[in-house]
């Protein structure tokens, strides 16, 4: 998630395990704690596609985390010691806000490796997308009322923990409406015959009424959108080709199968120029794709292996207006008329 949320969940967690014992520094530390393993952005991994893919990993990890859960305690309570004594109530605090961090970023699609060094795997539910206000703004708010609480400060410490079990209750409802619209999208692939081999729902930008499908296919891949207010459950399918035979002679390169495990197979393969480029397809929408790679260039009979190197990414005049509207829903026509 966008780093406003995750200093506001952060300090929320804080405020609701600590604030009524130590005051406004559990909020503070919490807030603090919420960013820190988004830290990572800062480390040069010297390429590209290892700066995208290695984000998300060791600082994300339950384990390393769990590490350095006692480094900042000992830190906390050099600084304050007059709150030193809440020893364990400062341990709950520092693990809790870490581990809600990386549980939330394992709800949006770009892959958080929670197990690592024991996995690899990048956790991706995609149940909500990287900012959305109706998640992030009662947690905003039960920050605040902490922060300007003057003579009744246990009213304003239960409406921080009523604002984050609103916020909790948001997300749970995101997973919900993903599971419900995928098995939508199942439904119309089978009835209209669509072979394919995987697909993955994706809340669309800002909000969890409109998803979006990525359908792997033999021939490329499709993209969907289906609106919780559409009048019918007839998603519309768009299909696009991906030209996978771009790859031969790169099937060794590290930035090629690097993207092809991150992406969990939902690429595209281009050719720009003289350029081979792979899109990750679950981050973005058609005509604009955030994460582009050239990672070869075109040879013959083989394409070249090729230094990673990320494309910039341009949004379309009209792109939100374009998701406003279809986030409305679709209205079939009226035949009487």
């Amino acid at each position: 998630m966008d780093s406003l949320t995750q200093i506001a969940l952060g300090a929320a967690v804080g405020e609701a395990v600590l604030g009524h014992r130590v005051g406004r520094k559990a909020a503070l530390w919490g807030a603090i704690c919420g960013t820190f393993p988004d830290l990572d952005v800062l480390i040069p991994f010297g390429d590209p596609v290892a700066d995208f893919t290695f984000h998300r990993s060791f600082s994300h990890s339950v384990f390393m985390l769990a590490l350095l859960t006692p480094l900042m305690v000992w830190l906390i309570r050099k600084i304050h010691p007059a709150a030193a004594d809440h020893r364990r109530g400062w341990y709950v605090l520092v693990y809790l806000v870490f581990l809600t961090h990386v549980l939330l970023d394992s709800c949006t699609i770009y892959g958080t490796q929670i197990l690592w060094p024991l996995s690899e795997y990048p956790m991706t539910w995609g149940s909500i997308f990287i900012i959305d206000p109706l998640y992030t703004l009662p947690l905003i708010a039960g920050v605040i009322a902490v922060a300007v609480a003057r003579g009744n400060p246990g009213r304003a410490y239960r409406f921080n923990l009523a604002m984050l079990a609103l916020s909790t209750l948001y997300l749970g409802w995101s997973f919900a409406a993903k599971f419900h619209v995928q098995g939508i999208a199942r439904e119309q692939l089978a009835r209209q015959g669509i072979e394919y081999r995987q697909i993955v729902t994706l809340a669309s930008p800002f909000n969890t009424i409109l998803w979006r499908f990525v359908v792997m296919t033999p021939e490329g891949y499709a993209e969907g959108w289906y609106s919780l207010l559409d009048s019918d459950r007839n998603p519309d399918f768009t299909f696009h080709n991906s030209s996978q035979e771009l790859l031969a002679g790169l099937e060794s390169h590290w930035p090629v199968t690097r993207l092809q495990w991150f992406t969990k197979g939902f690429y595209r393969v281009g050719q720009e120029g003289q350029s081979v480029v792979m899109t990750d397809l679950r981050m973005g929408v058609e005509n604009y794709y955030a994460f582009r790679f050239r990672v070869g260039s075109v040879g013959n009979p083989h394409s070249k292996p090729a230094p990673s190197e990320q494309l910039q990414a341009t949004l379309s005049d009209g792109a939100i207006m374009e998701l406003w509207n279809r986030l409305k829903g679709r209205t079939l026509p009226n035949p009487s008329r």
